[in-house]
């Protein structure tokens, strides 16, 4: 990291920023760093290759191989920069178009799926203490 850093213009941020945000942990196993990884939940994963994709399920943003360095997914392979941090990834992802949609549910259910419905809604209802709920189904059922 020193050698890299020797003709780096903000040299001294990325000391700053090594020596308090960053370690080098060295895990017994494959499966050990896959878990670590998955805890952990980084902003930014490097992995060599597309084998580890199916163990990892928290980070902000996975970069695979080589050729495929965090600066290309922050500024022109496609992907968002608006990452989770801090562990968030364990459970967000990044900002996406979806984050910009408004989605709104629509139920329509015919005499017969109410029909089929109504035991587990009303028995549902009325274990939350619902009664209301659970007749709104019987009064339309009997019409």
């Amino acid at each position: 990291a020193e050698r890299r850093l020797e003709d780096l213009p903000t040299a001294a941020t990325a000391r700053e920023a090594l020596r308090r945000n960053s370690a080098v942990i060295l895990v017994p196993s494959l499966e050990a760093g896959i878990e670590l990884v998955n805890r952990f939940a980084p902003e930014h994963l490097s992995i060599p290759s597309t084998d580890l994709l199916p163990h990892i399920r928290s980070a902000g943003s996975i970069f695979v191989g080589p050729f495929s360095p965090e600066a290309a997914g922050d500024y022109a392979s496609g992907t968002n920069h608006v990452l989770p941090t801090s562990g968030y990834a364990r459970i967000r992802g990044g900002l996406s178009a979806a984050d910009f949609v408004k989605v709104i549910s629509v139920q329509q259910l015919s005499p017969k799926g109410l029909r089929a419905l109504a035991p587990a809604i009303t028995t549902l209802a009325r274990a939350e203490g619902l009664e209301a709920h659970a007749r709104s189904v019987e009064v339309r059922l009997r019409g």
